[in-house]
């Protein structure tokens, strides 16, 4: 077994630091690696080396693994930890990193190519019984026989790209007349976003929801499923808000899908951190939707109510050490929810927002959790993802959980830019979501972005009594007979909103 001295994260962020804490918990040293743009980031202050890969763009930073691998070799390193996005997936860079005999802390070269393919995955599942949306087992692009297997089907279908994820090469065809044009922007997009023209066709499911299943597997075959985490808050086909356990698994169903986890697990010979994320219809039945190679954004709720740090679990893996525990061992405690901060305006179709944060000022108190990877007066770049921060709370139960969020989002004070905040806070007091009777349509079908300009948010009150000081003051000050300068009514949130 190989003993791990020194971790490099081949990351950014929150995700950095938070891999970065445990190894240093366990006596491991870390190496970050950024860009310019992230030179005064938490991760670059709190490693213990750390190298810049060059300019903000990630194709000439964070996506140069070769460059990676030499950093690793000048500075003795001995393992990677990729994090989640950028190379967490790419099979090519987990395979360098075994050739230039370095620890790649997550699942084989061979795994993430296998579940990398969503025709590929459903391929090598479907030998263990695992249940599987009603589709086509292989790539398609002959129109007329898509066309006729679509029928075969029944509409809805769903036109989804191999290599897909995030919503991207994915179309929706109600009926028959649109069935051609929608497979031709589909293929269209999928080559353009994933370099892989190839599509494939499934039934749609109407109200979908979205749970995974967490799993951890050893390189001694030993594999147990982590429980569920609920993400059906989404938009954009991306999750905003997660929990654990979910709403509406009971326990029998929590072991079906758990063992049909396992399953997926042992179809690609997994070891390490992966999720397996099912669909679920309004009839509760689920079906198995994709494997993710790696840890997940949302992995924090899982280790709030199993008590198991993941990333401590993932560098053991990668020593070659067997899992502690056994599958019986596991139990939930209470519930968690977790919400991502992101720097987008819910009232503008969540699009991204960028500027300096004025004030940053995290909740605390005992059951809430910040992953995040900002301080205040740092700038949001428009070079990465807009997530700011993970919030999570635990609790006792879900009712709790809520109630301790709803007061964390009130503590969380973010100036200078348009976040999540308010939106996850609408979200969770819904009657939908408080009642668990939701599905992946949530923000379609109760979202109104004109609920939150109703009223003045505390920061936005606290910058319209800055600017009427400000206003009197200079009234005051004028002599008699000049002209008066017309207070500014509205924050500059709000002027972003007309």
């Amino acid at each position: 077994m190989a003993k791990i001295k020194k971790i490099l994260v081949a990351n950014r962020g929150e995700i950095s630091l938070r891999i970065m804490r445990t190894a240093r918990e366990m006596g491991i040293s870390t190496v970050a690696v950024y860009s310019e743009a992230d030179r005064l980031s938490p991760h670059v202050v709190f490693a213990d080396e750390a190298v810049c890969l060059g300019p903000p763009a990630s194709s000439q930073s964070y996506l140069l693994g070769d460059k990676i691998i030499d950093v690793c070799k000048e500075l003795g390193v001995d393992a990677i930890h990729p994090g989640y996005g950028f190379l967490s997936e790419n099979a090519d860079f987990a395979k360098k990193v075994k050739a230039a005999g370095l620890i790649f802390i997550g699942p084989s070269s061979e795994s993430i190519e296998v579940m990398g393919s969503k025709l590929a995955a459903k391929q090598a599942v479907a030998k263990y019984n695992i249940p599987l949306v009603p589709g086509t087992e292989e790539a398609i692009s002959d129109i007329p026989l898509a066309k006729a297997r679509a029928a075969e089907i029944g509409y809805p279908i769903l036109i989804k790209a191999s290599a897909g994820g995030g919503g991207k090469g994915m179309r929706i065809v109600e009926n028959e007349g649109e069935f051609e044009e929608q497979m031709q922007r589909a293929v269209s997009e999928a080559q353009s976003s994933f370099g892989d023209s190839a599509v494939f066709i499934e039934k749609y499911i109407t109200s979908p929801r979205h749970i995974e299943i967490q799993i951890l597997g050893d390189q001694q075959g030993n594999i147990v499923y982590l429980f569920e985490r609920e993400c059906s808050i989404q938009r954009r086909h991306q999750k905003v808000i997660e929990e654990a356990p979910s709403a509406v698994v009971s326990p029998e169903m929590r072991k079906a899908m758990g063992e049909a986890a396992v399953g997926v697990a042992k179809a690609c010979d997994y070891y390490g951190a992966g999720t397996v994320e099912f669909i679920v219809d309004e009839k509760l039945d689920f079906y198995f939707l994709e494997m993710n190679t790696r840890l997940q954004v949302e992995h924090p709720v899982t280790e709030m109510i199993s008590g198991k740090d993941l990333v401590r679990e993932q560098i053991l893996i990668a020593e070659g050490k067997p899992l502690s525990f056994a599958q019986e061992d596991l139990k939930i405690n209470g519930h968690a929810l977790e919400v991502r901060v992101y720097a987008e305006d819910p009232s503008n179709n969540f699009l991204p927002d960028i500027g300096t944060l004025k004030t940053y000022q995290r909740p605390q108190g005992a059951g809430i959790r910040v992953d995040d990877g900002f301080e205040e007066g740092m700038k949001i770049p428009i070079y990465y993802d807009p997530m700011i921060a993970k919030l999570i709370t635990h609790a006792e139960n879900r009712t709790a959980a809520i109630e301790k969020m709803v007061r964390a989002i009130d503590d969380y004070k973010i100036v200078g830019i348009q976040t999540t905040l308010e939106f996850c806070k609408f979200a969770i007091t819904h009657e939908a979501f408080v009642s668990g009777d939701f599905d992946t349509k949530f923000v379609e079908n109760y979202f109104d972005p004109t609920v939150l300009e109703q009223q003045f948010s505390d920061s936005e009150m606290e910058l319209l009594a800055a600017l009427a000081v400000e206003f009197y003051s200079q009234r005051n000050s004028q002599n008699t007979g000049q002209s008066e300068a017309a207070p500014k009514s509205q924050s500059d949130w709000r002027n972003r909103l007309q």
